[in-house]
């Protein structure tokens, strides 16, 4: 009998993140696996594809300057049908919302071969907040055959939308990736030499599509006041690749503001070691920051993991610059609030997702026996 196949299919740097540990443990589970990738973020996945080590067994080369989702998407499904008469894989499995796990999700729609999707049920319920991400993930958990939920709360989503059979709770990859980070040699990123001891670092991310244009320019304010009000503080700045982004951080010029370029993975978990807490508009940031005990600020109008902040590890502080000023001065000087959100509950997993997946993969094509889900 010849071994079921599973195409993995990734495109930016969260997903490399995310799915490195779910490829070991598919193999591991005697499962055939191939990768794909689309690259809709060039350099910022290959970043991630050395640092795990990692080579796709095929590469679209897709990224173009300027890109818009809608292009991304009709080179995927331009190029992947090539990819799966070529492969033939029985499985196709993607990675959360992006437009690359939409795309190449559609296809095998259309092409009738089953999709899995990781971190299915995540909902913000506003098509507006995150952009396009809300809508791409919702579109994927309605066309895919295997939706593994992170969380009992992203299994209720789907249970609400009428989705029931199918869905798995195994946890967040995302805690199995940075634990098998941090089992390795640190790696200590340069700009934390630069950095006095005594210094109080906020790292701060913001890249957002909503975001572009006057929200982003607001919160870049908002970090510029900080710097000046703040003595204690130095903020690092690690610019994001996308245009957008590049121009409006060319105002961060400030004694206590270090703009960087993107880090390599282990380096930026070091820096987020380092880091007093997170501002951040980032999904996969507030799963990480949750597992290393590290408060974050999320500058969002609205989330899809409100479970960071029924544990109390996270605020939703909006783009509004006196809101996130006022947050982060609190965080600053209310060590009982610091104390408290930084030994808030993990509740995003428990290092075992990959494993679960694989399991319940090996389960469904009748090679083993079905895994019990995650309790959370």
């Amino acid at each position: 009998m010849t071994r079921p196949k599973v195409l993995v299919v990734f495109g930016t740097r969260p997903e490399v993140i995310k799915l490195a540990p779910v490829l070991p443990a598919l193999r591991k589970a005697g499962l055939r696996v191939s990768t794909c990738a689309t690259a809709q973020h060039r350099a910022l996945l290959d970043s991630a594809l050395e640092a795990f080590g990692l080579r796709p067994d095929r590469d679209l080369d897709m990224m173009r300057a300027g890109q818009a989702p809608e292009e991304v998407i009709a080179r995927v499904l331009r190029a992947f049908p090539r990819v799966l008469e070529k492969e033939r894989p029985d499985m196709v499995l993607v990675q959360g919302d992006t437009t690359t796990a939409f795309a190449a999700a559609l296809c095998s729609y259309l092409r009738r071969i089953p999709a899995a999707h990781i971190e299915a049920g995540l909902r913000s319920f506003d098509f507006s907040n995150p952009y396009p991400e809300e809508l791409n993930r919702v579109k994927i958990d309605h066309i895919a055959d295997i939706r593994f939920a992170p969380t009992r709360l992203a299994k209720a989503n789907l249970s609400r939308e009428g989705i029931r059979e199918g869905v798995f709770v195994t946890g967040n990859t995302i805690v199995d990736a940075l634990q098998w980070a941090q089992s390795r040699p640190a790696k200590a990123p340069r700009i934390l030499k630069e950095i006095p001891p005594a210094a109080r670092v906020i790292l701060a991310t913001l890249h957002r599509r909503e975001s572009f244009g006057k929200p982003l320019a607001r919160m870049l304010g908002a970090l510029k006041t900080l710097a000046g009000r703040r003595k204690d503080a130095l903020i690092v700045f690690p610019v994001h690749p996308n245009p957008n982004v590049r121009v409006a951080a060319r105002s961060l010029r400030r004694s206590r503001i270090r703009a960087i370029e993107p880090l390599p993975y282990f380096e930026f978990i070091g820096l987020m070691r380092r880091a007093e807490f997170l501002l951040t508009d980032s999904g996969g940031l507030q799963e990480e920051a949750a597992a290393l005990r590290k408060p974050v600020l999320v500058a969002r109008e609205a989330t899809e993991r409100p479970e960071l902040l029924s544990a109390g590890g996270g605020r939703l502080v909006g783009t509004d610059p006196a809101r996130i000023v006022r947050e982060s001065c609190r965080l600053l000087d209310h060590r009982k609030l610091y104390l408290k959100m930084s030994r808030a509950r993990n509740p995003f997993g428990d290092g075992r997702a990959s494993r679960r997946i694989a399991a319940f993969l090996r389960w469904h094509f009748g090679l083993g026996q079905k895994p019990a889900e995650w309790a959370g």
